[in-house]
């Protein structure tokens, strides 16, 4: 039997989270860098527990104005010590809330450049393997990430995007340019089922990608977002897929 992963960015502010926090089987959870505080993150670890819905960090830039989407330069130490901050709160929180984080999903444009420099994602991988060496890394499928976290021993969970736009690289379309978000409801369906059955997306010039993600994100902040969950998980559960955490890739052996 198929399983898929859905998983969906929380405590960004939507509105909405308890709702889809009853259709998704994954939570990523803003830790109050680019969205999110203390008590948003406790609430969402609540219900959580109370749902068994694995729970995950989703540490960004700093910079709530822009909601992460900017780049920013800046140190790699400074950037480092950003995103350690972000993790100690929100596993302080789900120490206290009696909630394991089961990993690491990079939001905005700090996802993007990881997903697209391999060296800044290994440094940014290293760091938060090294702050816990069991949580798993929730990384764009075909991107640097997943050879980031491979190189560093993270646990993978591979993800792909159900309303977003690829290059014919793998890669997500900018959101700057034209049809980087995908709006229609059947397109969006049909994305995520091709996936699901045929192990494929299609990129924006029509280019066919192979993919082996299992987790398909469902982003909180866009208009129509809980009815769009609703019908992507019946839409899969009609075809026999069960929703449900897939467990991560386990880090590969060192070479011999």
């Amino acid at each position: 039997m198929s399983v898929i992963d859905l998983n969906a960015d929380l405590g960004e502010g939507t509105g909405h989270d308890e709702d889809l926090l009853e259709i998704v089987s994954s939570a990523s959870i803003a830790c109050g860098a680019h969205a999110g505080d203390a008590a948003t993150i406790r609430k969402i670890l609540r219900i959580c527990k109370a749902r068994g819905v694995r729970a995950g960090a989703h540490p960004g830039y700093a910079d709530p104005k822009r909601f992460g989407r900017f780049r920013i330069v800046m140190p790699l130490d400074t950037l480092l010590g950003q995103i350690r901050e972000q993790l100690f709160l929100t596993r302080f929180i789900a120490d206290e809330v009696g909630v394991p984080l089961a990993y690491v999903k990079l939001h905005g444009a700090l996802a993007n450049q990881t997903a697209e420099e391999l060296a800044f994602a290994v440094g940014i991988f290293a760091t938060i393997q090294a702050m816990d060496a069991r949580m798993a890394a929730l990384a764009l499928d075909n991107s640097q990430q997943v050879r980031a976290a491979r190189a560093v021993g993270m646990p993978l969970i591979r993800e792909a995007y159900a309303d977003r736009a690829y290059t014919r690289d793998g890669l997500l379309v900018p959101r700057s340019q034209e049809g980087a978000v995908i709006h229609d409801t059947d397109a969006v369906v049909a994305q995520c089922l091709r996936l699901a059955r045929h192990g494929e997306l299609v990129a924006i010039d029509g280019t066919v990608i192979k993919s082996a993600a299992r987790s398909i994100c469902l982003h909180g902040d866009t208009p129509g977002a809980v009815d769009l969950a609703r019908e992507v998980r019946d839409a899969l559960e009609s075809e026999g897929i069960t929703i449900a955490p897939v467990p991560p890739e386990a880090p590969e052996p060192p070479a011999a």
